[in-house]
């Protein structure tokens, strides 16, 4: 399995980075390889930047690019639906869709899906991080890059996911205003914290419950499930990639989550007899819940 560390430059996702990418690439699909307009003047950010934005569009499941052949970009299924029904990314749950492609985009954002799905420390420092996802790559017999080059990678790659889920403000609460907006829109999901400023370090946090809108969390539920319509309530809280492990989810959070899925009538939650499973109770797809999200959100406008 490929892995990819650092292609974002260290640059991590601004706001209004993900809006204005799909825009162009709405109206040129080769915004970011065109010969004729050159791609820092039509984004008006500079070469690295350009660059960045180009990966994030697809780490994030905006856009996607031919393996072969002119590597023009094009809407995913997922980004179309987003540019239509929320192309500023303002809705906490379209956040949550994007987070979720981020966090289980092993191939191309590696240290994204470690640091949610494999990596078992709720409270870390940069070291903790860095050394157990090299150990990580050492056992899954991909030699990357040999020694410090790769360290620097994974602490690079270490700087970028405390940028995407903090905001600056919290990390620098002396140095920057609060309206300094160059903050990373992820940062609204509450899914980092700072533990010990002098100590640099973190923990990562359980989002509230009222955050969530069923329909997505029903969609990650079902893109995950495949053609099963049981799953167990352990898998759900820690199969890699699966609500409780790309949501930070505690079991009792969890609980009070699928509780709140149940009420669309969607699934049944069954703890008798001794199981512990939810069934699912028709056969959705990932897109379909994301449709009927936003077709409820276009309701209440």
């Amino acid at each position: 399995m490929a892995m990819k560390f650092r292609a974002h430059d260290t640059f991590f996702i601004r706001k209004g980075w993900l809006s204005k990418g799909m825009k162009y690439v709405e109206q040129s699909q080769d915004v970011f390889i065109s010969k004729e307009d050159n791609p820092m003047d039509v984004l008006g950010i500079g070469a690295n930047m350009v660059k960045a934005l180009r990966y994030w569009l697809q780490a994030v499941g905006l856009t996607e690019e031919p393996n072969k052949g002119k590597r023009v970009q094009s809407f995913t299924v997922l980004g179309k639906s987003i540019f239509e029904n929320d192309r500023y990314i303002e809705e906490l749950g379209t956040l949550y869709l994007l987070h979720y492609k981020l966090a289980t985009n092993k191939e191309e954002a590696t240290a994204w899906y470690y640091f949610f799905n494999e990596f078992s420390m709720s409270e870390f420092s940069k070291e903790d991080f860095v050394t157990a996802l090299h150990n990580y790559i050492a056992m899954s017999g991909e030699s990357e890059d040999k020694g410090n080059k790769a360290i620097r990678s994974l602490s690079d790659d270490f700087a970028c996911i405390i940028n995407t889920y903090l905001s600056r403000y919290k990390l620098h609460q002396n140095k920057i205003a609060p309206e300094n907006n160059i903050d990373c829109p992820l940062g609204e999901l509450g899914l980092l914290d700072i533990l010990n400023r002098e100590k640099r370090t973190y923990k990562k946090s359980v989002p509230a419950v009222s955050t969530f809108d069923p329909w997505v969390v029903l969609a990650v539920i079902v893109d995950q499930a495949g053609e099963r319509s049981e799953i167990g309530l352990n898998e759900l809280l820690m199969a890699p990639c699966n609500i409780g492990r790309v949501f930070n989810l505690d079991a009792i959070t969890m609980l009070e989550l699928l509780r709140k899925v149940e009420k669309t009538g969607e699934i049944k939650i069954i703890r008798t007899a001794g199981l512990d499973i939810i069934r699912i109770n028709e056969q959705r797809t990932f897109q379909e819940c994301v449709d009927i999200y936003y077709g409820r959100i276009n309701e209440q406008v």
